[in-house]
């Protein structure tokens, strides 16, 4: 157990409390399998820089299979040795699909190679559309550098063929459908597990919390009578004299789904910054799975870069008195510019057991990765009788012990803030955003992510755009 120690001003989140619920046992549920017969994808690849600067694989996703492949199905990765203590950061110089419709995570390898500890993981939004039999995706000239833009080395990297001036099939890239390997060789030891193959299990039934946000503004009546707030009220986290702007909580079309965008913004001084928030006027939620698709940024929309903004998604209760023992507060926090001590991007989950504000004094567990996650991203957290369980784009991120385990029901919670005005000295206005695909909590139910990704799909298969069968009480 690792404590964090941070100012008591920035822990503190408004929650409301309801009756306690009984703990359950959690159930655990078969996987889904992925990819359907004669769904079937090859990759081409060139490479587009041999220097030190930056690398740059430039990729075709190509359907060599029978039937039409929805790319946001699709998964691409590219593999490469990082450089001792570095950082990455992906961008997408041009693509025939559209850069927006592209996604770029890093993730870490579960056995290291000479020629490979990391992977940059190419996803695609369900604007990029179905690849028809025998259509590829086009160019997608992408690129990524070391964070502080200090040379690196492409030669050891597992993916990296620097005769590749053309496109060819390149099978050192691997893609998988659904979660299913369909193309490519990974490093070794790090082969991708086939989903279990016969009858499709159903998607889990039960108690369920789901929202697609499709809704026309923070104005509209179906927020309040679907059991969220928008919060307007002072007070912390963050800033000091910040104001919580609910017209800054908006909702647009992105391709086919409903997206949900909290922007916070500033110009250097407390008066002057917007924080968002929106959350459940509810403390039900306990034991089981949460999870939501979220879209960090690296970068302001405008303006110049540097605030120490915080992008969130996490499950709370209120504390009742200082060290309080039925507590419970379970985060992932994303860093873009650092903060509480930390130069550069860092992606946290927390587990909380209790915290005293003055003087501080916080116990609870956390994991972090120390690399840029900007991009969509999907978020799990299973919660059972024996461990809380964090998952980013389907690899697990954190385990914590039973110690922390919730006693008392909890709200969900998404907001960003700004951690103070000390990284950032301009008076010039900047903006960042924050986006929600979805958000989804599964009552006493242990969900692996492909079943996440399974019970979503058939809320959205049946155009479903939010329910909420979990009891006020149990």
């Amino acid at each position: 157990m690792k404590d964090t120690t941070r100012s008591s001003g920035l822990r503190i989140r408004a929650a409301l409390a309801v009756a306690a619920v009984t703990g359950l046992g959690a159930t655990a549920l078969t996987a889904l399998p992925a990819a359907a017969a004669g769904e079937a994808v090859t990759v081409q690849y060139r490479q587009s820089a041999t220097g030190s600067d930056q690398v740059e694989p430039w990729l075709k996703v190509v359907n060599t299979g029978s039937t039409s492949v929805p790319l946001s199905q699709v998964k691409v990765r590219y593999y490469f040795k990082a450089d001792a203590g570095a950082s990455y950061t992906y961008a997408c110089s041009w693509a025939v699909k559209g850069c927006a419709n592209l996604t770029g995570t890093f993730g870490t390898l579960a056995n290291p190679t000479a020629t490979a500890d990391r992977y940059l993981e190419i996803g695609f939004t369900a604007g990029a559309g179905s690849l028809a039999p025998g259509a590829d995706t086009g160019d997608m000239q992408l690129r990524f550098h070391r964070s502080n833009w200090q040379p690196l080395n492409q030669s050891d990297d597992y993916s990296f063929g620097p005769a590749q001036t053309t496109y060819a099939n390149w099978s050192k890239v691997t893609a998988t459908v659904g979660g299913a390997p369909v193309w490519g060789t990974a490093p070794a030891g790090n082969e991708p597990t086939t989903p279990p193959t016969g009858p499709t299990t159903p998607p889990p039934t039960g108690a369920a919390l789901f929202d697609d946000f499709d809704y026309t503004g923070h104005t509209d009546p179906a927020i309040n009578s679907h059991g969220w707030s928008v919060r307007s009220n002072a007070g912390g986290p963050g800033v000091p004299g910040a104001t919580w702007a609910p017209e800054n909580v908006t909702f647009a079309k992105e391709g086919t789904n409903s997206i949900m965008n909290l922007r916070s913004s500033t110009a250097g001084t407390g008066e002057s910054t917007r924080h968002t928030e929106i959350l459940t006027r509810a403390s039900k939620f306990r034991n089981g799975t949460y999870a939501a698709r979220v879209r960090f940024s690296d970068a302001p929309v405008s303006g110049p870069d540097g605030d120490r903004v915080v992008q969130t998604f996490f499950t709370i209760n209120d504390l009742k008195a200082p060290m309080a023992d039925d507590y419970a507060e379970y985060d992932f926090e994303y860093l873009p510019n650092g903060g509480w001590g930390e130069p550069a991007n860092i992606l946290y989950t927390t587990s909380w057991e209790t915290y005293r504000p003055d003087p501080w004094e916080a116990v609870n567990q956390h994991s972090e990765s120390r690399t840029s996650y900007a991009g969509w991203h999907d978020l799990v957290l299973t919660i059972d009788d024996n461990a809380i369980v964090y998952y980013v784009d389907g690899q697990e991120f954190g385990r914590h012990d039973a110690r922390y385990l919730p006693e008392r029901p909890m709200s969900i919670n998404f907001n960003q803030w700004l951690i103070d005005l000390a990284g950032q000295a301009s008076t010039t206005p900047r903006s960042y955003d924050q986006k929600v695909d979805y958000v989804l909590h599964m009552k006493d139910q242990v969900l692996t992510p492909a079943q996440v990704a399974a019970k979503v799909a058939a809320y959205r298969s049946a155009g479903t755009s939010f329910e909420d069968s979990v009891p006020a009480t149990s």
